[in-house]
């Protein structure tokens, strides 16, 4: 089959191919999706007790409710996975880059929730954090150089997890 060439995003003159094959684009997507709620059940049945944990903790006062977390992180795991999915449909050796920031903002993402609520370790997860945030912010540059859109949809991502370091960073000022 003969790729479908498209004009770049950008405006540019730039050809790009991809897979015109809906269904492998469907299978991609779900495999990026489930790649990213295996992380999130990783960290759910890694921290079993991470309610529990959350309010035992002393929190400031802008610190969300516990019953917030599991909501907005269904839906940043979505987004990681459908700004993966963009930017896949890109040849593949000229994402790679890109694809291997991503994996390692995931890693990071997934080491978090153990290092935070089951081990306790609340100055190593802020390390784990902030690592996160500069992998995260090197997978947007990278991303944007494939699809604005797929950078553009990990902006919420960011906010929060630049809001989780905040509150990270509290809890372990205030709990140690």
């Amino acid at each position: 089959m003969m790729p479908n060439p498209v004009r770049d995003e950008h405006g540019g003159g730039g050809v790009h191919s991809h897979d015109s094959r809906p269904a492998s684009g469907v299978l991609m997507l779900l495999g990026l999706l489930a790649v990213c709620f295996a992380v999130a059940g990783i960290g759910a049945w890694a921290s079993a007790d991470a309610g529990s944990v959350y309010r035992s903790l002393d929190r400031p006062d802008w610190a969300p409710p516990g019953w917030l977390f599991g909501p907005v992180w269904t839906v940043l795991y979505a987004t990681i996975a459908v700004a993966a999915w963009l930017v896949l449909r890109r040849p593949a050796g000229s994402v790679r880059p890109a694809m291997t920031w991503w994996s390692v903002q995931l890693a990071l993402n997934l080491a978090w929730t153990p290092l935070f609520f089951a081990a306790g370790e609340y100055g190593l997860a802020f390390l784990d954090i902030c690592l996160l945030l500069v992998a995260l912010a090197v997978t947007m540059v990278m991303f944007a150089r494939h699809r604005r859109s797929a950078a553009l949809l990990l902006v919420p991502y960011a906010a929060w997890v630049t809001f989780a370091a905040a509150l990270n960073l509290s809890i372990w000022l205030s709990n140690t």
